[in-house]
């Protein structure tokens, strides 16, 4: 009787007991990004593309009338801010020296620029409350255009005020501890200075504002 061919058969369990073999693990992804059997590779990112940014865009477009009138009201705020801070510690500085016992020994002029000084110092502090009550008395009206308009003179007209409140305070001092015509000289020297620094220097890079491309200047 002939046998069979003898044929090489895989086996289909493990260690004889009749379990079926662990379903192999699938392939790790391609770390080359080639893509695996049957996925096309993707395409090649080309070596200098320019990434799209729209910055420029951003930055080249026209300001909008409501928004630049946002915009310097935000400014005057901060700028009301940083005033505001200086004027209201001297104005109660000026306040308390009524108090103290030095004052009943005050000459009459010295008596006279205290007056003046406190005045000024009442002035400037009400200039430069003044855009926050604006505000509030034109808050919705639609009339932002207007106060934004009027806050910015009353902050020059205050800044002019503080500048003034200072200088007499500087001279109310230095009149007391120093010779009198010394004083004035020192207290005249300070205020070229605070004209160069709040006025002059800004006057000057006012009158040298470069026209932007679109006609209008900067503001």
């Amino acid at each position: 009787m002939a046998s069979a061919p003898f044929q090489r058969t895989t086996p289909t369990t493990a260690g004889g007991s009749g379990a079926p073999l662990p379903a192999p693990a699938p392939a790790p992804p391609d770390p080359s990004g080639a893509g695996g059997p049957g996925r096309p590779a993707p395409a090649p990112r080309p070596p200098h593309a320019p990434a799209a940014s729209t910055a420029g865009a951003v930055a080249l477009a026209p300001e909008s009338a409501r928004e630049r009138v946002n915009r310097r009201w935000a400014e005057i705020l901060q700028e009301t801010r940083v005033a505001q801070t200086g004027g209201q510690i001297l104005f109660g500085l000026l306040l308390s020296i009524a108090f103290t016992a030095r004052f009943q020994t005050l000459s009459p002029f010295e008596y006279g620029l205290y007056v003046v000084t406190v005045v000024l110092g009442a002035s400037s502090t009400a200039a430069l409350v003044a855009p926050v009550a604006l505000h509030r008395c034109l808050h919705g009206l639609r009339r932002k255009h207007e106060v934004v308009e009027a806050a910015g003179r009353m902050m020059a007209c205050g800044i002019l005020l503080l500048a003034l409140t200072i200088a007499c305070t500087l001279l109310l001092i230095l009149d007391v501890v120093l010779p009198h015509p010394l004083a004035p000289v020192i207290v005249g020297a300070v205020m070229v200075w605070f004209a160069l620094c709040w006025y002059l220097l800004p006057l000057r890079l006012r009158r040298r504002t470069v026209t932007r491309p679109d006609g209008r200047t900067a503001s």
